[in-house]
Parts: structure tokens; sequence; C-alpha cells
């Protein structure tokens, strides 16, 4: 059996982290470690004061790492992480990200072959997740199981590369191989290490019956701030992402979501839908061609404002 340590990065952490903590404790593999990388100790602080539990207290396998907001990446913070353990495997799971039962870690690991450098599980959307972004669940996360190479480009597209850190989980033998998460990055360390990986001969697993439950109900600019950053995540690593267009996969996304609305008679829903797909596309396009652009303007367009500081 292979062991495996949990890394939760947390910023302005609730009392439903410390839900998450319980679950994960209870997946039958259970975690070696749980890692927390958490920005700003402060908030940290404020969970313990507000919930009057301790993690630390309760179990006896947790590491906490304070960063502060200045020095967060999505890259090295994963990073920082994973230089905490010295599991062969390692899970990546968000804050909000919940398991949707006690096999999610054991259904991951088994995937994890010799030739499989990462494994990401399905998401399922909240209960109150709009319409729209609970079809784009069922478009990015089917029901089928895929092993996906560099060999599938052709057919899968920017797909082939997708993979998930709300949670995933990897092979250390292949991310010590492949020097880990780009170490600063604006947003999409995981697919930029899926596309290194698959550029390297490994796989990529997508694992349906490895469950989470995720979902964000976002508001127009904040689709556009998110796109902003996911162009110039694009714009930076060429080597990923230069031949692969993404958008053909946007306007499939977009096609079938309307079809989706008329077959659930819900066409009115359509207008809305098309509008944030504009601002998608917009905050796209800019963060692609971000170099072009002013300082101040890069700033107000991006989601994630300490990266340019």
């Amino acid at each position: 059996m292979h062991t495996v340590d949990v890394i939760i990065p947390t910023y302005k952490p609730d009392i439903s982290v410390l839900r998450l903590i319980d679950d994960l404790e209870r997946q039958s593999l259970a975690p070696s470690h749980i890692i927390i990388m958490n920005t700003e100790e402060k908030y940290w602080t404020k969970l313990i004061q507000e919930s009057k539990e301790d993690p630390l207290e309760k179990y006896d396998n947790i590491i906490i790492q304070h960063v502060s907001k200045k020095e967060f990446d999505h890259g090295e913070t994963r990073n920082q992480g994973v230089a905490l353990s010295d599991a062969e495997f390692f899970l990546m799971i968000t804050q909000d990200a919940f398991p949707k039962d006690r096999q999610l870690i054991a259904n991951l690991s088994k995937a994890l072959d010799r030739d499989v450098a990462a494994a990401y599980a399905r998401q399922y959307p909240k209960s109150d997740c709009n319409l729209a972004e609970r079809y784009s669940r069922k478009f990015n996360y089917p029901n089928e199981p895929m092993k996906k190479t560099q060999a599938d480009v052709g057919k899968l597209g920017i797909k082939t590369y997708f993979c998930s850190n709300v949670c995933a989980m990897y092979r250390r033998d292949v991310y010590n191989a492949i020097g880990g998460f780009t170490h600063k990055t604006i947003f999409n360390e995981d697919m930029v290490y899926a596309g290194n990986a698959c550029q390297r001969g490994y796989a990529i697993c997508y694992v349906p019956e490895a469950a989470v439950i995720h979902s964000h109900n976002y508001t127009c600019m904040q689709q556009f701030h998110r796109n902003f950053d996911l162009g110039v995540s694009q714009a930076d690593h060429p080597e990923i992402f230069g031949t692969i267009s993404s958008e053909s996969e946007g306007k499939k996304m977009v096609l079938q979501t309307i079809q989706h609305f008329r077959h659930i008679g819900k066409m009115y829903l359509v207008p809305h839908y098309i509008i944030m797909c504009g601002f998608r596309w917009l905050g796209y396009k800019l963060g692609k061609n971000y170099k072009k652009l002013p300082g101040f303007v890069i700033i107000a367009c991006s989601m994630n404002k300490e990266y340019w500081k």
C-alpha cells in the first residue's frame, strides 16, 4: 500500500475547513499527513478562536505552514507543501472541495500506475449551484474515465492537459523527475504540470469514481478576472499552450449549454449566459495579450493582484 499525504492551501478559512479535515481523516485509505499551507497566520488564528477547535490538538498528523499573502504563489506554495511530505503519493485539494464518500483517496491512488503522473477527481456541483455552472460540471467531468497522453492531442486538444488541483493526486517520483510545479505562476499550475508530464511521455488520468463536491456561482466580473489570469498563464507557457487552442473547446461548451437550456425549457437563461461568456472571452483575450497592456490595466484586470506587485 502506498503512502499518501494531503496538501491543502488555505486562505481566510472558515469552519468548513475543519469539516474537510475530518472527512479526510475518515477516508478508507487514511492520509499519513495533512499539510496545510495557510496564507496569513492571523486568519488561521481567528478560525481556531471562533470555532474553539484546533485540529492540531485533535489529530497528530497535521502539519501547518504559514505564508504571507505576498509570498503566496499557486505553484511555489504547493511545492513548499510537497517539500514537507515524504509520501509516495500526494493529494492536492482546495479548502472548498469536499469528498463525496470515504473512497476518494483510495480510488485516486489506484489510478497512479508507473506511467501516470497525476489523477484527478470528478467534481459534483453544490446544492446552490446555478444551472449554467451545473452543466459545466457535466461537460468537464463526464461519466467515463480517461487516460490521456500526448498522442491524444490531435483528438482531445487542450483537454489532453486538463487536470484540476481542486482535487488531484500525484506520484512523487514523477513530480521529482519533472521538477514540480512551475515556481512562479499566476494560475493554472495544474495544467502546466500536466502538459509537461504528457510531453515527457507520462499520462494524466480522470477518475470519475473519485468525487468531490465543489462549484462556484461566479459573477460576470469574477469570470472576467479569472479568465484574464487563465489567459496570462497560457501566454507565459507557450511551450505547453502555444500550439493548442482552447477556444474551440470553449465554443463547444457554450453551444451545448444553450442546447441544454432549450432541452429543459429554460431558454430565458440564455441571454445572461451569453453575456457571461462575453466577459469570459474578453478576459481571456486580454490575458493572452497582457504583454501589450500597461501595468495599471493588467492589475485592474487580474484576479491575483499580488502576483504583479
